[in-house]
């Protein structure tokens, strides 16, 4: 949640200087544009208003400064890096919460751990990280089968917490990278923006003219660098919060499955003490049952 809101303020942020640069940058034009207007009428049959650039997209790349390019070029890189990321990480979540699910179904279904274990692994959810749980609570209770059932629960409640945590950074991995990317393209692309105000402005002063010929190729390379800044950094926000969301819904899983996990433990563990032991606060240590543990 942290991250998310500081994906938030860092949006609000990075629209207002966007604004304030694109603001400046228009009063700039509105100014050359009425010094044009100005010109004496012999000046201006004199040096017609013709376009010198294609300022088609791609003709505008073509044309631009190299230090534009690059910004361009490494825009777009990052905007298939976002793509890339969102597809292999939205299909990993998938599949991971639809086997946590399923599994989650099975142990509430189930009357014992060693039930919902021999399940687990017959099915085709024998992989993941909830039966990663069952193997872990099952590893246990087979080494201290001649220890205190308190100790049991005890050893196998920080086994599975550990699996949960290592799982939930498993899923996170990668998305890091898409916060990375929607904090810094548009500052990316409002560096290519200034650049290319930049090279209208000595366009201006080495024509010695405020003609729009002189001056339109620069705010068109310059806009369209803003431009893909924003396409590379508005998904890149959208997909983290996403993910931001789905992970801590599979957290959640993770986190029902140790607690049925943990209630199946601790009621086989009475039921294999008794009664009577249970009256009389002894643990049981004989005749323990054992836990099937799901197939590799």
């Amino acid at each position: 949640m942290t991250a998310g809101r500081g994906c938030k303020s860092l949006s609000r942020r990075i629209a207002a200087r966007l604004w304030t640069a694109l603001s400046l940058f228009g009063f700039s034009t509105l100014a050359a544009l009425a010094q044009g207007a100005a010109t004496p009428a012999g000046q201006s049959a004199s040096a017609p208003l013709a376009l010198p650039h294609d300022l088609s997209p791609w003709g505008m790349f073509l044309q631009a400064d190299i230090v534009v390019k690059a910004v361009m070029i490494g825009l777009a890189f990052a905007s298939v890096v976002t793509w890339t990321v969102w597809l292999a990480k939205g299909i990993e979540l998938l599949a991971a919460s639809r086997k946590a699910r399923n599994t989650n179904r099975i142990l509430a279904q189930a009357d014992t751990l060693a039930q919902a274990s021999a399940a687990i692994a017959n099915g085709w959810i024998r992989r993941g990280a909830v039966a990663d749980l069952v193997r872990a609570a099952a590893l246990e209770t087979g080494r201290s089968a001649d220890l205190s059932a308190e100790g049991i629960k005890e050893r196998s409640a920080i086994a599975l917490s550990r699996i949960e945590a290592r799982a939930g950074r498993d899923m996170a991995r990668g998305t890091g990278l898409l916060a990375t990317i929607g904090a810094t393209a548009p500052f990316v692309g409002l560096f290519g923006t200034v650049w290319g105000i930049m090279n209208a402005f000595i366009g201006i002063s080495q024509a010695h003219t405020t003609n729009l010929a002189v001056v339109a190729p620069g705010i068109a390379e310059a806009l369209l660098t803003t431009a893909i800044g924003l396409i590379a950094a508005i998904p890149a926000v959208v997909v983290y919060n996403v993910f931001a969301r789905g992970i801590a819904g599979y957290r959640a899983l993770l986190s029902d499955a140790s607690g049925e996990i943990l209630q199946h433990l601790s009621r086989d563990l009475e039921k294999d003490r008794g009664p009577h032991q249970i009256r009389n606060g002894e643990a049981g240590r004989q005749d323990r049952p054992r836990i099937a543990q799901p197939a590799e």
